[in-house]
């Protein structure tokens, strides 16, 4: 009688993402939010997608918000409470983290997670105290480290070197640690973690919403650069501001921020920017796009441009190449994981306007090489950055610490 051979898959297990912060339920396209709640929500729903139970658990923010949520794509978001129910900068929640582990450690005792993902510093430290008393292996995203970040990030926390302290300590303390690019990666090993604990999984991009469909744009217009982010000095705003009177006829849109932007210092900087270089008739700032527009606005530009001097990973270069849009991007950080030089947009030398003005000129001056590069960026989303290959790279980290047992790696 033949042997049957069963299909190898992994057990189906109880996942806890802690996302303190950055609730996957918030507006990615709101003022003054991150990438990380769109990330946890992507890995969130492919991980339930494969058929794991999986629970988010993100400080309360808001009064009148249910404690527990059944997200439409599959997995849960308990909220939970950690002083006032408002808004609060990471020193403050950081005041509450006692607060935070009271609750996972309750929840955990009734129910234990076979793995706890933490994401962000101020995740990371309520999770590896929740579970100090038991055998849960903690695996911990950064998304972004406190020692390499520019002043106009630092600025904001009152206390920049305890968070490295913290993120130190968390590096030490947990069973893994999963960076979203090589750059983050070198960032973990300087902080002394061991090359052993450290694994590299990127983030995901939705390929159901950014597709390269024709947008339905009058190519009559003048070409047009598109460049999305929040409104901070480090995103290079102003290099592209400096580089477009090397751009001649080309107009361009810069979305993020607020709806209205009437207040806005930065933007306010941008403008002054702009008529200082003679092309403020040719800079639009377009304020707060809503996600669902997100890919009809990158699908209308000729070439988006994504020029930070710091970005640990950089999401909109990767959504613009899923659209089928070429782009010209600064060789920092994570992207120079994202975008292939001469492959699928070009590179170039941060906070140098006159290289990037060239960079522009030469993807806008001929668009047989920009389809190529927008062919060529569709195709690398599709091989490397879908949230089903991201969630199955995630499920062998799982799969890894599991199998130790919950014993933490670190001594």
């Amino acid at each position: 009688m033949g042997v049957r051979v069963e299909p190898i898959s992994f057990t189906r297990k109880n996942i806890a993402l802690v996302s303190v912060t950055s609730s996957p339920l918030t507006d990615p396209g709101s003022s003054g939010t991150g990438s990380q709640g769109l990330h946890v929500a992507g890995l969130a729903a492919a991980l339930a997608a494969l058929g794991h139970r999986v629970v988010v658990y993100t400080r309360r923010d808001h009064p009148h918000g249910p404690q527990l949520v059944h997200s439409p794509h599959g997995y849960e978001v308990v909220h939970v409470p950690a002083g006032p129910p408002l808004k609060l900068g990471a020193d403050e929640v950081l005041a509450y983290a006692g607060d935070l582990v009271e609750v996972l450690e309750l929840a955990w005792e009734a129910r234990r997670p076979d793995v706890v993902h933490a994401h962000g510093w101020l995740s990371g430290i309520a999770a590896v105290l929740s579970a100090r008393n038991s055998p849960v292996p903690v695996v911990q995203t950064y998304h972004s480290l406190g020692a390499p970040r520019p002043p106009d990030h630092r600025a904001a926390e009152a206390d920049s070197t305890k968070r490295v302290a913290v993120e130190r300590l968390i590096g030490h303390e947990v069973t893994l640690v999963v960076a979203t690019s090589s750059a983050e990666a070198r960032a973990v090993l300087g902080m002394g973690v061991d090359r052993s604990k450290l694994v590299v999984v990127p983030r995901g991009v939705d390929l159901d919403l950014f597709t390269p469909e024709p947008s339905g744009v009058d190519r009559y217009r003048p070409r047009r650069i598109v460049s999305v982010g929040r409104l901070l000095p480090r995103k290079g705003f102003d290099d592209l501001i400096t580089a477009l009177p090397w751009v001649p006829g080309t107009e361009l849109v810069v979305a993020g921020g607020s709806r209205d932007l009437t207040n806005d210092p930065e933007a306010r900087r941008l403008l002054a920017c702009a008529r200082s270089h003679g092309v403020a008739d040719r800079v639009h700032l377009a304020g707060q796009v809503d996600r669902a527009d997100m890919p009809a606005l990158l699908r209308s530009a000729d070439v988006v441009a994504c020029v930070p001097w710091y970005e640990p990973f950089g999401i909109v270069p990767l959504e613009a190449m899923a659209c089928g849009v070429p782009v010209v991007a600064s060789s920092v950080g994570g992207l120079t994981d994202t975008v292939v030089h001469g492959v699928t947009g070009v590179l170039t030398p941060p906070r140098g306007p006159r290289a990037l003005g060239r960079a522009l000129r030469k993807v806008l001056a001929d668009r047989s090489r920009g389809m190529a590069y927008g062919i060529a960026g569709r195709d690398r989303v599709e091989a490397r950055y879908t949230w089903d290959e991201v969630a199955t790279r995630t499920e062998l980290v799982y799969q890894r610490v599991c199998a130790t047992d919950g014993l933490a790696v670190a001594r």
